[in-house]
Formats: C-alpha cells, structure tokens, sequence
C-alpha cells in the first residue's frame, strides 16, 4: 500500500497528526531537550547526536520514506490552534498479508499531559489505521512500572495480553514489557478464507 506524504494530516477539534518536516527542527529539539528528564526513562538510550540537525533531516526522510512505503506511520502532534508541536504518535512496523497489523508508540512534553491529548491522538491514529489502511489489530508496549502509559492505553481500548521479556532497550539495559493490543470489531475471529 503507498500514501502521499504531502496529502496525509489527520485532525481532531484540537489536533493536527503530520508527518515530520524540515522546519519542525526547532520546536522537535526545545521540546525533546527540555523534557529530558522526562523522557529518558522510558526512551531507548539516545544517541549523541539525537538533538542535532543532521539526525532530525534522517528522520524526516526516513518518515517520508516509510509513509510512502506503508510500513510506518510517524507523526507529529501540534495543537492545532498555535501549530505547538507536544509530542509524537508513530504506527511502525506495519504488515499486511495475514498479519493486517502494526505497532504504536509515542512521546509527549511532560507539560501537555493530563489533558487528553495523546489519548486523542491514539484514537485518531488507531482510527485511521482501521479504516484508510485496513489493518486489523494494532499492538503496543509500555514498562511495566509506566503507570501513565498503562492507563492510557487501557482507557484507549487497549487489552493487556502479557509480558514479553527483554522486549527492548530502554535507557540502556534490556527490558521486559506488558503487552497490549486492540483489535478492530468487525474482524474478531473472521476470516475470509472458506466462504465459498
């Protein structure tokens, strides 16, 4: 499945969902460095050059890339009213065949949470994910100490499903994970196969 990048803005009342571009640079760097502290715990290690110009221009290609692709969904979030980014939603790892599914993370400056805006995010995201690109379940992953991330996506429709040991590595030690996943309604437990 191919998108157009340029095409794909997916909005709420409050916000705007796009793909990263140049000129998010500023605002992607002043929002990652002043939440650090915040973010670090629950982030891969990030590397020395995280915060400069040249590694935020690899993302943008590299999300311009999978978006056209249909293997990722990288997203920024901005306030649709001032365009203030607050955070990103990324749908990665997506796969179609049997499979019709994908996998969600995100991030938000540590002063946007508690107003429902990632949780407005991830419904619109896992909408679109649904309906445009027909996938059929979207999984996702927290710390198990990650209490916020929990709840949200348990208040999301997210369904705990397990722990997955040494699932990744976050702030630099392999980690084990609670796994979630929500599944699109219409397709529990049908197949197409044997409808002669």
């Amino acid at each position: 499945m191919v998108f157009r990048r340029r095409k794909l803005k997916l909005t709420t009342d409050r916000l705007l969902l796009r793909a990263p571009v140049h000129s998010d640079f500023r605002a992607w760097v002043k929002l990652r460095s002043d939440n650090r502290d915040f973010l670090t715990p629950w982030d891969p290690v990030w590397s020395k050059d995280h915060l400069t110009r040249k590694s935020f221009t690899n993302r943008v290609y590299w999300s311009n890339r999978a978006i056209t692709t249909g293997t990722a969904l990288p997203l920024f979030v901005f306030w649709a009213e001032t365009n203030t980014l607050v955070g990103a939603v990324t749908l990665d790892n997506i796969r179609y065949g049997p499979m019709q599914t994908g996998t969600l993370g995100y991030w938000m400056g540590q002063e946007h949470t508690r107003q429902g805006i990632m949780s407005e995010a991830i419904g619109t995201v896992v909408d679109h994910a649904f309906h445009a690109l027909d996938l059929s379940r979207i999984e996702a992953a927290c710390l198990p100490e990650n209490n916020a991330s929990r709840g949200l996506l348990e208040s999301s429709g997210f369904k705990y499903e397990g722990v997955a040991q040494s699932y990744l590595q976050i702030n630099g030690r392999w980690r084990t994970h609670v796994l979630y996943a929500m599944l699109r309604h219409d397709r529990r437990g049908k197949t197409e196969a044997g409808s002669d």
